[in-house]
């Protein structure tokens, strides 16, 4: 005579060794997908990932009401950046960016720049100076610099803030053209 409570039990634990293998395969591939590098998207950033020409696509806030006046780079508010251009061929670093919204009280200016890609601490960051007419790079002593998180087809800075004597951020993403 079959037993069959042996039979049924033995089959449970088989269906819960199957049941507990395929969760954990399924896991391990969610893991591993999930820790791989986006696709365009360059993890290792060096100057090839930065130059081109770019399209400013968007300007987000972190620590910073929406509806707060944000002037950037000296020049204008953050608002009157998206859309802008910017230019940042691979000769002698020189480049630059064009706004050309006019909505806001926005002015359109082309701006020459001198840029840069430097590692601080690990970190990409991207720096320019601004170069009016008869400047030398090399004579401007001031400028700017954000954090490059991503380069790619897109790229995105980070420039860290104070705001309201608290830590903010501004975050900028520019597309590819």
């Amino acid at each position: 005579m079959l037993n069959t409570q042996a039979f049924k039990h033995t089959n449970t634990i088989q269906m819960k060794k199957l049941s507990f293998a395929a969760l954990f395969l399924a896991f391990v591939a969610i893991i591993a997908a999930s820790c791989s590098p986006k696709q365009g998207v360059t993890t290792d950033i060096n100057k090839a990932a930065v130059k081109g020409n770019w399209v400013l696509t968007d300007i987000k806030y972190e620590g910073i009401p929406d509806r707060a006046k944000v002037t950037v780079f000296d020049e204008a508010d953050a608002k009157c950046f998206i859309g802008s251009t910017w230019s940042l061929p691979d000769n002698y670093a020189m480049g630059t960016y064009t706004i050309t919204s006019t909505e806001n009280g926005c002015n359109p200016v082309t701006q020459k720049i001198a840029w840069t890609l430097t590692k601080q601490g690990g970190v990409s960051m991207f720096g320019f100076k601004k170069l009016y007419t008869g400047d030398k790079a090399k004579n401007v002593t001031e400028g700017y610099r954000v954090q490059v998180t991503e380069a790619g087809s897109m790229m995105t800075w980070r420039a860290n803030i104070s705001f309201e004597n608290k830590s903010a951020a501004i975050i900028y993403t520019l597309q590819r053209k």
